[in-house]
């Protein structure tokens, strides 16, 4: 039964989110003085859900699992909520399902609700008001390719490569392929995705071209040392092991799946490319979150509990969520390969496992807090690879960050869970939604979200100023 709070009318609760957001906005970018302004939750006063019964999308990887937690645990009914979780083919279905309103939402690559937004692939109002995780991916190369480098790698005292392993290993193979008049070919699972350009970044700091988008190009391998390509993440094995592909960036369990067909070598994951990376987020599209504001709160407590449940105590709940995510209708893989990577180690090959405590991170180190300057990195990798076109100031990053993340609308969930002591209150970043400038990656580059063009122009290869990519390659005006 409902009690008083329950027949709230909806415009209430919509002004408070359209106030929260006036508010926000206010705020400007990164310029003078926003360090001393903090993100203000949505003031969202409790009621009941407006929808109760919700289909979300995900891809079958390990970092889908706060969705399968809050499901399987019953966070989400403790919240009111009926949810299906149903499986999609690929990212773009994923995406289409989102926008046409076949799904509610989605565990979404961070950088779809931003291309959306920015109109890169398609048009539509995303938001992004959770962070699923923190790392989860890793670079895998073909058996062939470890063959050719794994003699040449400076080894450790017991006797196995040295971490990280840099790109710069695989110039002479490349060399070698363009000798015999072929490319050197490796995959990633969307344009926009982490995978896409954490595999750029590591290829580009070992002084590897990827290629750049030009406009109307979905191919990005203008001036190209590397081909990369688009491959679903469950077929990354078998397209690696028809030979099609020399490598690939995906997440897991997909570079443990490798390993266990001793097809290919996984040589660096992404937490060793850039320390604590955001991955994964819950996408939703704006007019839905306008529209049901207790159901999006609603969903977002679920979702945070899972991400404690996750984390808590070190992990212990991890053994049980590999065998919740091995079931078929989640990630459906050997709960064998998926524990390599999920219960804080990480296989490289036969003989080599070792520790990896921060390869999943769910909950820790505000892993669910969306921040403002994880987008900005995003936006800053769309125009350093040509996805965005031209030039843009540093206003635009800071303005199109706003409208996609959306920390108000975390604060206002997780804030409610603080005051029924289900979550820490330290849990909760002091901020105004930019982290402090990052180090940590793997090229010793330092990212400060508030200045994303000098960040930008730090790099030997890449975009940077008002330089633009043609079918003919790059030209600086």
């Amino acid at each position: 039964m409902l009690d008083k709070r329950g027949f709230l009318k909806k415009s209430g609760s919509l002004m408070a989110v359209v106030l929260a957001s006036s508010l926000l906005a206010a705020c400007g970018g990164g310029g003078k003085g926003e360090s001393d302004e903090k993100v203000a939750a949505a003031a969202l006063p409790e009621g009941a859900v407006e929808k109760p019964s919700l289909k979300l999308g995900f891809i079958k990887l390990t970092d889908m699992a706060p969705l399968a937690i809050a499901k399987e645990k019953g966070f989400f009914a403790e919240e009111g909520l009926n949810v299906t979780l149903e499986p999609q083919a690929n990212w773009k279905v994923l995406l289409d399902g989102v926008i046409g309103g076949q799904l509610d939402g989605a565990h979404m690559l961070a950088g779809q609700p931003l291309a959306a937004t920015i109109g890169y692939g398609t048009k539509a109002d995303l938001i992004a008001p959770l962070s699923l995780d923190l790392n989860g991916n890793a670079i895998t190369l073909s058996n062939k390719v470890w063959k050719m480098i794994e003699p040449g790698l400076p080894k450790g005292a017991d006797g196995k490569p040295t971490h990280p392993i840099s790109a710069s290993v695989l110039k002479p193979v490349v060399e070698s392929f363009n000798k015999q008049g072929k490319p050197f070919k490796m995959g990633m699972v969307f344009p926009v995705s982490t995978h896409n350009y954490e595999l750029r970044y590591w290829l580009a700091a070992g002084g590897l071209n990827p290629g750049y988008y030009a406009p109307g190009d979905v191919a990005g391998t203008i001036d190209a040392d590397v081909q990369l390509s688009v491959t679903p993440p469950p077929q990354m094995p078998a397209t690696l092991e028809a030979g099609t592909i020399e490598g690939y960036c995906v997440g897991e369990p997909w570079n443990q799946a490798a390993v266990q067909k001793k097809i290919g070598v996984p040589v660096i994951t992404d937490e060793q490319i850039w320390h604590l990376n955001p991955e994964k987020v819950l996408g939703l599209r704006k007019d839905f979150a306008d529209k049901y504001p207790q159901t999006t709160a609603a969903l977002l407590r679920a979702v945070i509990k899972a991400q404690q449940w996750l984390d808590a105590e070190d992990g212990k709940n991890r053994a049980e969520a590999v065998k919740i995510l091995s079931q078929p209708n989640y990630v459906g893989a050997d709960a064998a390969v998926i524990a390599a990577s999920m219960t804080g180690k990480f296989t490289f090959g036969p003989g080599d496992t070792r520790p990896a405590p921060e390869f999943n991170i769910f909950f820790r180190e505000y892993a669910g807090y969306p921040f403002y300057s994880d987008a900005i990195w995003y936006l800053t990798q769309m125009r350093r690879w040509g996805q965005v076109a031209d030039e843009k100031a540093d206003q635009w990053y800071f303005d199109t960050a706003k409208a996609v993340y959306r920390p108000d609308l975390y604060m206002a969930a997780a804030k409610g869970l603080v005051d029924k002591g289900v979550i820490p209150a330290a849990s909760l970043p002091e901020t105004d939604g930019f982290k402090a400038p990052q180090s940590g990656f793997i090229d010793g580059k330092v990212f400060d979200g508030k200045k994303p063009n000098a960040y930008l122009a730090q790099f030997p290869i890449g975009l940077k100023g008002k330089a633009i990519v043609t079918a003919t390659g790059v030209k600086s005006n």
